[in-house]
């Protein structure tokens, strides 16, 4: 295997990415249609015959065609072959990379699925667009949940958890800090509509384990970790979290390697915009963090998107690779970005980048990458080389044919549920309701024993003035009589 990957030809050569700098990052920017999926298609594969493994998501469902070679048939073989002459690309043959599809939802791929603490109530934040005081709120549930050692792997944990701090919020107030019932309900709603959306399916176990995306095939080639995105795409918010949890996952358990000769894992984060936009401070801070700490772990990003403007400043220090498409220029805003990038390579007295970014074509690209001193190329305008694998999406029965053979096959298709925060709430509550209810029987039998000891003691009492009532009443009555009669005869005379 190749100590690089060759990336194309240019007027002064081929033009190459050392697997040992593989680890400081890339671009890949341009505009729609200029031939930024071929270029993702085209270094994946070349990261895995050099045993690197890879992550990539598949936003318009092209990149399954990694998983076949090319074929003589396509209509583009024959351009394909000239280009590959034209660049010194020989031999350039057609094969297939090993390739495992994945989708948070489970229908084009295995489930992807971690769990609801592993997530954190930084990312859950984000993805639930909560506000500063719902994020205090969840941040409190969170840490109720660690102190009462209660697992909250999955939604409904996490609604029993919620529900359970409103019910419980005048104590839980006092000791973390203040609690509303307005909060919890705000959340309650955006989990409902999260679950609507399909992402209930993402919580859960069996949690993925990195040790599935991190492995190579019996030939020593890297896997190429698919993530079906053609629906996920449509919830850009779950997509942007997802990529950035498996990220911090990676910074996190991985150990450090410092710069190894070639990438422990390569990364590749298509419409990378979606990661940034409207991005709180909090968390643009996690991602500036993780994109300069990752690399000594042995993980590449590259982030895919239009426009270099698309990534903060901060993260674009961190790139060395740059791979630049055409960009449109239409506008003022669309001239300044144009220029933007061209300032972003070193010189090259014989190119200028400004003007030939607006004239390349498509399988062309402005390329900079890292010497062996790591230092930035100069910029060079090249035809970038041609895909061995398929130019297209596979069919629908060739990817379940390799889902079916996959190394991950039917370790994550059936959904487990143990005991968690859920059950052992439900618990509680049960046995504090039946507590509450034996309370209540006590009493009201304790309550039945006094009044029936009242009547016992009144009857004794009342004996004596039942007698009293009854004679007072039969004498008043007779003496009631006596008086009429007398009446009765004074007026009869």
């Amino acid at each position: 295997m190749s100590d690089s990957v060759f990336v194309g030809g240019s007027p002064n050569g081929p033009q190459s990415l050392l697997l040992n700098r593989a680890n400081r990052h890339g671009l890949i920017a341009g505009a729609t249609g200029t031939g930024k999926t071929i270029t993702l298609q085209i270094l994946a594969q070349a990261f895995s015959e050099a045993g690197v493994p890879v992550f990539a998501a598949d936003i318009k469902g092209d990149l399954s065609g990694l998983a076949a070679p090319g074929a003589d048939t396509h209509k583009l073989h024959d351009k394909l072959h000239e280009r590959a002459r034209s660049i010194g690309l020989d031999p350039y043959d057609y094969a297939a990379a090993p390739t495992v599809f994945w989708d948070l939802l489970g229908e084009k791929g295995h489930p992807i699925r971690t769990t609801v603490s592993e997530m954190g109530p930084l990312l859950l934040s984000r993805l639930l667009d909560l506000n500063e005081t719902q994020e205090g709120v969840l941040t409190v549930a969170f840490a109720l949940a660690d102190d009462q050692k209660l697992l909250v792997l999955d939604l409904k944990d996490l609604r029993a958890l919620l529900t359970y701090v409103a019910e419980n919020r005048a104590e839980i107030s006092a000791e973390y800090g203040q609690v509303s019932t307005a909060s919890v309900g705000a959340i309650q709603r955006r989990l409902l509509v999260l679950e609507r959306a399909g992402a209930d399916r993402f919580f859960g176990e069996p949690a993925l384990s990195l040790a599935d995306l991190i492995r190579t095939d019996l030939s020593g080639r890297g896997y190429v970790n698919v993530l079906d995105a053609t629906g996920l795409i449509a919830e850009p918010r779950l997509y942007s979290t997802f990529l950035l949890w498996l990220l911090s996952e990676l910074f996190e358990e991985l150990p450090e390697v410092g710069d190894p000769e070639k990438p422990r894992m390569v990364f590749f984060f298509d419409e990378a915009h979606l990661l940034f936009e409207d991005a709180p401070r909090a968390l643009l801070d996690k991602i500036e963090q993780v994109a300069k700490l990752i690399r000594s772990k042995g993980v590449g990003i590259y982030f895919v998107t239009q426009n270099p403007r698309d990534v903060p400043d901060d993260v674009l220090a961190q790139l060395g690779t740059r791979i630049q498409h055409a960009l449109r220029a239409y506008t003022p805003a669309e001239r300044k970005a144009v220029k933007a990038a061209a300032q972003s390579f070193r010189p090259n007295p014989e190119l200028d980048s400004e003007a030939v970014i607006t004239e390349l074509g498509v399988g062309e690209a402005l390329v900079s990458t890292l010497d062996a001193k790591g230092r930035p190329t100069v910029v060079e305008r090249t035809l970038i080389r041609p895909p061995s694998s398929q130019i297209g999406p596979i069919t629908d029965e060739e990817r379940s044919r390799i889902i079916a053979g996959s190394p991950a096959a039917g370790r994550y298709d059936t959904p487990q549920d143990r005991e968690s925060a859920y059950e052992i709430l439900a618990e509680r509550a049960e046995q504090k309701l039946a507590a509450a209810e034996k309370a209540g029987k006590d009493k009201a039998k304790a309550s039945t024993s006094r009044r029936s000891s009242s009547r016992k003691s009144s009857g004794r009492q009342s004996y004596f003035e039942a007698s009293m009532k009854s004679f007072l009443r039969t004498a008043s009555t007779e003496l009631s009589r006596q008086v009429i009669r007398g009446i009765m005869k004074n007026l009869a005379r």
